[in-house]
This record gives C-alpha cells, sequence and structure tokens, in this order.
C-alpha cells in the first residue's frame, strides 16, 4: 500500500503539527506519510518541531514573499516536488486563492477552533474565536475539522468535537482546553480517515 504523502501548512506554534507527527508515530496513520512542514513565518516554531522530528521544510514568508500569487504559485510547486497528496491547515493564518484550493480540490483540511459553521469565517481565527465565543455566552464550543473550499471555514465538515465552557474562562485558557481535549484528537483521526479514503480512491483507479 502507497501512502499518501502529507504536508502541514503552519504559521506559529505548531501544536496541531506536533499532534500529527505523534499520532503517525504511535501508528494511528497508517495510510499516510507526513513529508514536509510549510510556513509562511520564517520564525515560526513549527520549523523548529519538524527539524527536531526530521521532517522536510519550507518557508514562504509573507515578508520575503509579499505577493500572494507568487507565494502561492511556489507553495504549490514545492508540494508537487514532493508529491503531496494531502494538505493540512494546522494553525496557517493565509487565506489562500480559489487557484490554490481547486489545485487540491478535495484534499486540503483544516482545523478550526470552533463549533462550525458557528463563529467562523474572516476573522475568525486564534484568540478571535474564543474571544467572541466567550462574549457570545454560550456554554459549549469545541473544534471542527473541515475540506478547504473557496468559501472561508465552509467546506464540508470531517470530524467536531465539543468542549465545555466554564466560568471565568478567558480566552487563553480556552484557547489551551480546546486545544487539548479537541484539536489534537480530531485533527489526526481525520487525516487518517481522508488518507484512507484517498488511497483507497487511488487504488480503485489504478484497477
Amino acid at each position: 500500500m502507497e501512502k499518501i504523502g502529507i504536508a502541514v501548512l503552519c504559521s506559529g506554534g505548531g501544536t496541531n503539527f506536533q499532534a500529527i507527527v505523534n499520532a503517525q508515530e504511535a501508528g494511528l496513520i497508517p495510510h499516510g506519510e507526513i513529508k514536509l512542514a510549510v510556513c509562511d513565518h520564517a520564525g515560526a516554531y513549527a520549523l523548529t518541531r519538524a527539524e527536531r522530528m526530521g521532517v522536510e521544510t519550507a518557508v514562504f514568508d509573507r515578508e520575503a514573499i509579499p505577493d500572494r500569487a507568487e507565494r502561492e504559485r511556489k507553495i504549490l510547486a514545492c508540494l508537487k516536488e514532493h508529491g503531496i497528496g494531502l494538505v493540512v491547515f494546522a494553525g496557517f493564518m493565509t487565506i489562500l486563492s480559489p487557484v490554490f484550493v481547486s489545485a487540491y480540490a478535495g484534499r486540503i483540511i483544516n482545523i478550526h477552533p470552533a463549533l462550525l459553521p458557528s463563529f467562523g469565517g474572516r476573522g475568525f481565527y486564534g484568540l478571535h474565536v474564543h474571544e467572541a465565543v466567550l462574549k457570545a455566552g454560550v456554554k459549549v464550543t469545541g473544534a471542527t475539522v473541515h475540506y478547504v473550499t473557496e468559501e472561508c471555514d465552509a467546506g464540508p465538515i470531517i470530524a467536531q468535537k465539543a468542549v465545555e465552557v466554564r466560568e471565568g474562562d478567558t480566552p487563553e485558557i480556552l484557547q489551551k482546553r480546546v486545544m487539548r481535549e479537541a484539536e489534537w484528537v480530531i485533527l489526526p483521526e481525520a487525516v487518517e480517515k481522508v488518507c484512507k479514503e484517498l488511497s483507497e480512491k487511488t487504488g480503485k483507479e489504478g484497477e
């Protein structure tokens, strides 16, 4: 069985990237293999994590390459060069164009720190999501893994997990609980689920 090559795109600390690597090392992603960590910020700690774990890295810094179209072309060329079959957005702060999305249609997934369709769309990222959740006064939040489409945070949902909002929560406390109880759990599971489906599809096409 040929494994699906995975590229994880990050912008910051890379905790979700770490969760995927940990799952792979535990044998929980038998249908996929992490081949590449891509960052759009040269100072991202995710790069340090990747190097420590022996995963190849590529950097397309937003300041060094300010033109988004050029940056996307370079990323796509890099993904093709490494034979990537699945792209995973794990805290990737760049909203990509329809050109990029169509190049990997049905093969890009994203983790979002809320129960979509609530608290999603443009402007809802990082701590902004948890600030909005607390302001709304909801009692339950969580995380969602979904396919990436041209509309921000609106692709088909692959997995969700609910997390309790507690009295006294700050955005920072809630962010950590959502990561620990939901994001780090469902993202590796979703990666394996999609890799398995892609692997089976590739196998049928080759028959």
